[in-house]
């Protein structure tokens, strides 16, 4: 159903979708992506299941991760929400990053995309609308971690700041579903994918600062957490909340992000083109 909604409103304006010479302009297709954006909106308007990890992981990881390792590394619960927050905010956002890759694949897999290359619209369109619909999802997830850590006692030394970690996480967790998105166009079906993916996300997501000192891992662990982008995230984010400072931690996320992007959205578009 909102494949065909989607399709009927670019019909819509398919005076519009294309080019003198036939070709699909920058500004065109970026209104068409938003249009099948929009799409996936619907999808979760009329399956609101489809948050339902966004809204149920932040809960169980605050509240689970909290009493398990708040006494044993700082003595009690309310002083190592400072800590776990942002790391759990960056864990929740991350792993629901991961969906992009399996819903695309069930798309393909159900003959969508090939009623949408019947269009006259950008072959983008349907892959940048999906991965931009997601957004909210990682939107949910870091409200729903702030709103059960303050229900616990978390307060964050700068309110800006704690806003502009999760402006950051969100922009971050946007550039992983690039990756996600390449791993659902390569897998033959959605349980590999999220197979895959998860297989990937568990070992960056844990070998981390998001809930333990790097301090307290063996000597060859620490230098893997150390270098791994998923801490300096974290370090940002907790920087922001404490003191709203944006430090190096900051510059070194965004430009991790930005070599992701550098190397994975064209590598995707290019691989989606290919087997779509």
């Amino acid at each position: 159903m909102t494949a065909v909604m989607a399709e009927n409103r670019v019909r819509e304006h398919e005076p519009e979708t294309v080019d003198d010479d036939g070709r699909v302009g920058v500004r065109v297709a970026v209104g068409q992506s938003l249009t099948m954006a929009h799409r996936g909106l619907l999808k979760i308007r009329h399956n609101p299941q489809q948050l339902f990890d966004v809204i149920v992981l932040p809960i169980v990881f605050t509240v689970m991760f909290s009493t398990i390792f708040g006494g044993a590394i700082v003595g009690n619960v309310h002083a190592y929400l400072p800590l776990l927050i942002p790391g759990v905010l960056v864990q929740t956002s991350v792993a629901a990053s991961v969906i992009t890759g399996v819903q695309l694949r069930e798309d393909l897999d159900r003959g969508v995309f090939d009623r949408f290359k019947s269009l006259p619209i950008a072959r983008i369109a349907p892959l940048g609308g999906a991965l931009l619909a997601n957004a909210v999802r990682y939107v949910v997830a870091t409200a729903i971690t702030v709103a059960v850590g303050m229900v616990m006692g978390y307060r964050p030394g700068s309110l800006f700041g704690l806003v502009t970690a999760c402006v950051l996480i969100v922009v971050v967790a946007f550039t992983l579903s690039w990756i996600f998105a390449l791993v659902g166009v390569l897998m033959d079906k959605a349980s590999t994918v999220q197979g895959v993916s998860m297989l990937v996300l568990m070992p960056i997501t844990f070998v981390s600062n998001a809930l333990v000192p790097i301090s307290t891992m063996p000597g060859w662990m620490q230098a893997c957490a150390s270098a791994n982008p998923v801490s300096h995230l974290v370090s940002a984010a907790r920087a922001l909340a404490s003191d709203g400072q944006a430090g190096v931690q900051v510059v070194y996320t965004l430009a991790g992000a930005a070599a992701v992007l550098a190397i994975f959205v064209p590598v995707t578009l290019r691989t989606y083109m290919r087997r779509t």
